[in-house]
């Protein structure tokens, strides 16, 4: 059995793509492996925040990897902050990590470029990255493309720890699933969709309601050929409808081309829509039960115990290779 670790910030409602892409696959993954899947709050504050939506944030994205499926019988799932070794053996990590290193990754540059006052922690949180990651002896992790420059920095530093103290941190493997829907934005079917997209239309959040979910299906971008047909080139608006019924569905991209031969887009959109909604409906509903319930803030305190039980051996681990505290008899 493989120890597996995920992040996600609090920001903004998780999307469609999030779900299909990623959700799914964690929920088969906890069948097979020990995982553990954090909310990095810590994370969110390189950015502010304002404080009563990132604590709404929080919770709401706690209840939604719930209602989507994360058993907590099976996996751990807990908020970063209420685990305090990760800031711990994040400072840590921040004493053996260069400037230049820090420096050259493209999400510092993207977020930084053309402010005025940059926070010193969007530089340096790359190294509570990898703490996130280091402290539960972590063989893989599932990441998107966008994310592999950090996983290497932080399979860098693991190395880099161990070579100069002693041979404790897993250096763990990146993993980019193959297998999962890409799912792309609504609006603009050559970028992924994405919660932080600036166009609310471009994006089916997993708690928008059902005549929401409608209009942004029949609104999204698609062509003037009118043949329901997958071919990503030529037709990505449609090849992206396509792909977002078959995974709502089960059925294969070529059933689906077969059934709406001949059929407009109108309908082949409504069908699309119907889709979505009924794969959605039982996540909303179980969201609705967890949202402001007593079970949730104990799935969440086990959770933390429990994830703290784990951290806290490693980080008393690296401590004592680094020669922090003092010498126990």
């Amino acid at each position: 059995m493989k120890t597996i670790f995920s992040g996600i910030q609090p920001s903004g409602t998780l999307t469609l793509g999030n779900y299909l892409g990623a959700l799914v696959q964690f929920t088969e993954l906890q069948n097979e492996h020990d995982c553990y899947f954090c909310i990095v709050d810590e994370h969110a504050i390189t950015v502010p925040q304002g404080r009563l939506q990132l604590r709404e944030q929080i919770r709401s994205l706690a209840a939604l990897y719930l209602a989507s499926g994360i058993d907590p019988k099976k996996a751990t799932l807990f908020i970063q902050s209420e685990v305090p070794a990760h800031t711990q053996m994040g400072w840590m990590l921040q004493s053996i990590s260069y400037v230049g290193e820090l420096e050259r990754m493209t999400q510092y540059k993207d977020k930084s470029e053309g402010k005025e006052g940059v926070s010193s922690a969007l530089l340096t949180y790359p190294a509570l990255m990898a703490s996130d990651i280091l402290l539960y002896n972590t063989d893989i992790v599932p990441v998107g493309e966008d994310q592999t420059q950090h996983m290497e920095l932080t399979r860098n530093l693991a190395q880099r720890f161990n070579n100069r103290f002693n041979d404790i941190l897993t250096v763990p493997e990146i993993s980019i699933p193959k297998v999962g829907a890409r799912i792309m934005s609504l609006q603009n079917p050559e970028k992924k969709m994405s919660k932080s997209d600036s166009n609310t239309k471009g994006f089916v959040s997993l708690l928008d309601e059902p005549k929401r979910i409608e209009k942004k299906i029949k609104s999204a971008v698609t062509d003037s050929e009118g043949i329901v047909k997958f071919d990503k080139e030529s037709k990505p608006g449609i090849s992206n409808l396509l792909t977002i019924m078959a995974s709502c569905t089960g059925r294969s991209i070529t059933e689906l081309e077969e059934a709406f031969e001949g059929e407009g887009y109108g309908v082949f959109k409504q069908a699309v829509a119907d889709a979505v909604i009924e794969k959605l409906a039982p996540i909303q509903e179980k969201y609705a039960d967890l949202i402001n319930s007593e079970e949730l803030d104990a799935i969440l305190d086990h959770g933390a115990e429990k994830a703290s039980m784990t951290a806290n051996k490693t980080l008393a681990k690296a401590k004592k290779a680094m020669g922090l505290g003092r010498k126990r008899k």
